[in-house]
């Protein structure tokens, strides 16, 4: 198993056995293993890979106290090991993108795009009411409880939060891999606004 941390670009598409297939480009910027949780000080095995600012400069990266420290790093993320990936890395090595060789699929994960506050029918798709002069609630939510018992039930569908949501889309064929720029290209969408962060597992 293997991680990535990247940047959402855009959304384009490429020709393939004369198909368009659409992708979403991926940015990797430079990641390093920053630390290691085990199971004797923390209770649970995983790696912490971070993404390094652009302000170190590439002389600081051969002391490994720079990796230690929290604050090159705008965003570090826990990814849960065995104990054979354990071995694999050092704290302080480079994840690239030579990982990624021949036909591979990957899971990207992250949160949707936040909505803010949405009404019922946005929110949860519903049909609505009938769009007529007489009808006055063409887009209300109707009723949420009954006579007996009293109370709104537990998860009913109503206004409130929407988006901001984890997701994990499986099996996401790689569909570009350019190691001159750092750019990967999965295909379909990802969750998550441009220029955030995604998760890359395979």
């Amino acid at each position: 198993m293997a991680w990535i941390i990247a940047t959402k670009l855009e959304m384009t598409r490429v020709i393939k056995n004369d198909r368009f297939i659409p992708i979403t480009l991926l940015q990797v910027p430079t990641l390093k293993v920053v630390w290691f949780k085990t199971l004797e000080k923390d209770g649970y095995k995983a790696i912490m890979i971070g993404v390094l600012n652009d302000k170190v400069e590439d002389a600081q990266l051969e002391k490994w106290k720079v990796t230690l420290n929290k604050s090159n790093f705008s965003k570090i993320v826990e990814f849960p090991v065995s104990d054979e990936e354990n071995e694999k890395y050092n704290v302080g090595d480079t994840v690239s993108l030579d990982v990624l060789e021949g036909d591979v699929k990957v899971s990207v994960e992250w949160f949707s795009k936040w909505k803010w506050f949405t009404w019922a029918m946005k929110k949860h798709n519903f049909h609505g009411w009938p769009g007529g002069h007489g009808s006055k609630f063409h887009r209300a939510l109707g009723s949420i409880g009954n006579r007996k018992p009293t109370k709104v039930h537990k998860g009913k569908k109503m206004h409130g939060h929407h988006g901001n949501t984890k997701f994990t889309i499986k099996k996401v064929p790689v569909e570009l891999v350019n190691k001159e720029i750092n750019v990967i290209g999965v295909r379909w969408g990802v969750p998550g606004w441009r220029n955030s962060f995604v998760n890359i597992i395979f």
